[in-house]
């Protein structure tokens, strides 16, 4: 498998919508906190923003609302924060939490070919780790979030563990993800994901290929006015597109 300058190193994925079943949850907890908090919210303009840090849609949206030099402001944004944390943490523990179609088969492949996994995301790490631990992908991870060869994923990234929490579209996830991995060329990685923040991330890291998923928040008429490498139904057609590399 070789493409440009060299071997594919490494895969980035993103996480809800792309490896994780997420059948509008996300939104539907944003929406839930949004209206307990008294902030309008158009699902929307909501779902534009699925891939970015959470909070940063929370800040977003209060600006549009309040501005952000209103007094109230910054209470406003960590009451509606609050909310959603406690609303989306309580949906992953509660229910059914499962991987979506061609992942772990996919997963199953990219190791035995010796491509690393990372898993990037818009969560913080406590919903993160909920998630990880209830698929059962954190076994293997230390203290870092790095696995090994023998582990499911080699490493995982959240906004969590970047400077001034900040996340996609910026390409810190990602370039934090080849250091740990001792990878050094972004020519030697692929980002796929399915929000154009995603793509954008991959894209700004110089990833080799950014590609979308259109099974996930956004479907392909919403991902192909952004850059990208192209768009695939699931994880599957993404895995044969892999193979002709």
């Amino acid at each position: 498998m070789t493409e440009k300058n060299g071997t594919i190193k490494l895969i980035v994925f993103d996480m809800a919508g792309t490896t994780v079943k997420d059948d509008r949850e996300v939104e539907n907890c944003f929406m839930q906190s949004a209206k307990k908090t008294g902030l309008r919210a158009d699902p929307d303009r909501v779902v534009a923003m699925m891939g970015l840090p959470k909070k940063i849609v929370f800040q977003t949206l209060w600006a549009e609302q309040i501005a952000s030099d209103a007094p109230d402001y910054n209470a406003r944004v960590e009451t509606s924060f609050i909310e959603f944390k406690q609303v989306l943490e309580e949906h992953y523990l509660t229910q059914p939490v499962e991987p979506t179609e061609g992942c772990l088969e996919l997963f199953d492949w990219l190791r035995s070919q010796q491509i690393n996994i990372a898993l990037t995301t818009g969560f913080y790490r406590e919903v993160t780790d909920i998630i990880l631990k209830r698929l059962g992908w954190d076994r293997g991870l230390n203290h870092n979030y790095v696995g090994s060869r023998d582990s499911l994923i080699q490493a995982s990234v959240t906004p969590s563990e970047i400077y001034n929490q900040e996340g996609r579209p910026a390409p810190y996830m990602i370039q934090k993800a080849m250091y740990q991995l001792g990878i050094r060329n972004p020519q030697e990685v692929i980002c796929i994901g399915d929000t154009p923040s995603d793509l954008a991330s991959g894209r700004n890291a110089n990833c080799l290929y950014a590609f979308g998923v259109t099974n996930g928040t956004h479907t392909a008429e919403q991902l192909a006015p952004h850059p990208n490498d192209g768009l695939f139904a699931s994880l599957s057609e993404f895995q044969s597109k892999l193979l002709s590399l």
